[in-house]
């Protein structure tokens, strides 16, 4: 049944008819196969529902019949905007169960490679939250940079979009003889176009009132969802995994934690999500600076530590990093077989998407749009 709605006006009393409408689960921005039931008064936004489920791989029941090196791919098919970042909180809690300390080299190699993946899914990001807002011009300037991150990638593993890279107690393979110089060119790349983007998106005033004091999240109410990564860091929150709980070697590195402000728009905002995204790049750019400084040019036996057999001894690990969108988490059970007894991630754009329906009530459906965009959301972590 329809709700009827009646407003008094100078000229009479005029009846409005609450309407729900289906966005997706084909439509360019639902970022994915996401369909949002949306009930609407006129234009303003009064209900958001979204249905998920149109990408379930039954990730976690497959993963049960899977030995654990086999389980990365798979692992790698969860964000696939960000598969490094995926493989690395699985690979350091199987690593932590079976008592295995990877060499420095290792570490560094995997801090540069998570580094650039981080910086190449807030490309995706700002870009596609600009093409939200009808700005094309700067999708094609982040895409064509990312394309050099995946160059390196596919240097290093064979893939452009899905590695299994990081091997439990090593790497695939060792980084190519160009990863240096290569670091450094992506390097200065990205920082001469993000100067670009912001003078082109960032500071466009009509981008400015699209996204300035639209989808506001208080931070009591992210805290209270469980929201993590640039969302809650928006809302002013410094809560970073790679400061509050440091692993591998973020804690000899130094770069800051990047959270919202008030210059423009309020905090919490559309507008801060995204900056927070722009100047997240500029300390991933840093951190790899400071690896490669810092790297040995000698080069070593990546694969000398992992296992021919992974059996881990019973027992159970959550083990957690600071993904692009987030905190990503993995809870594994060990019965000491070969197989995981049961291995269930904590997925950073399911949490994170949760917030939706809370922040978008009152707004018009096209700020619908942009709320949803600046919550870059993956729906093939959300369904697995």
């Amino acid at each position: 049944m329809s709700e009827k709605q009646f407003i008094d006006v100078d000229f009479g009393r005029v009846e409005t008819e609450r309407m729900r409408i289906n966005m997706g689960p084909q439509h360019p921005s639902t970022h994915g196969v996401l369909r949002l039931e949306v009930e609407l008064d006129g234009e303003i936004v009064t209900e958001v529902v979204p249905h998920i489920g149109y990408l379930h791989r039954c990730f976690e029941k497959t993963c049960e019949k899977m030995t654990y090196p086999q389980v990365i791919p798979y692992i790698d098919r969860m964000d696939y905007i960000a598969s490094m970042n995926n493989e690395l909180p699985y690979v350091m809690g199987m690593e932590k169960l079976l008592g295995i300390k990877v060499p420095e080299r290792i570490d560094l190699i995997r801090m540069a490679f998570v580094e650039l993946n981080r910086i190449a899914n807030h490309q995706i990001a700002v870009a596609t939250f600009g093409l939200d807002a009808g700005a094309f011009t700067p999708f094609l300037y982040l895409f064509r940079d990312r394309e050099m991150i995946l160059t390196l990638f596919e240097k290093a593993s064979g893939g452009r979009l899905l590695y299994n890279y990081f091997w439990v107690g090593g790497l695939m393979h060792d980084v190519p003889p160009t990863f240096k110089q290569d670091c450094l060119d992506i390097i200065k790349t990205v920082r001469k176009t993000n100067e670009e983007i912001m003078d082109l998106l960032i500071h466009n005033s009509i981008f400015i009132d699209r996204t300035a004091n639209v989808g506001i999240l208080p931070a009591d109410v992210g805290i209270n969802f469980g929201i993590s990564g640039p969302v809650i860091r928006g809302s002013g929150v410094p809560y970073d995994i790679r400061r509050t709980e440091p692993y591998l070697l973020y804690d000899k590195f130094d770069f800051d934690v990047i959270v919202g402000d008030n210059q423009i728009g309020v905090l919490g905002d559309c507008y801060n999500r995204n900056m927070v995204r722009m100047k997240e790049m500029e300390e991933s750019c840093k951190i790899v600076e400071q690896i490669i400084a810092q790297f040995p040019d000698e080069s070593s036996d990546v694969r000398a530590l992992c296992p021919r057999r992974v059996k881990p001894p019973k027992g159970e690990i959550y083990s957690k990093a600071e993904n692009p969108k987030g905190e990503l988490g993995f809870y594994i059970v060990s019965d000491g077989s070969v197989y995981p007894y049961r291995m269930r991630p904590r997925a950073t754009s399911f949490v994170n998407l949760s917030v939706l329906p809370e922040i978008s009530k009152g707004y018009m459906i096209a700020d619908l749009i942009m709320i949803l965009g600046s919550l870059d959301i993956v729906l093939g972590e959300i369904d697995r």
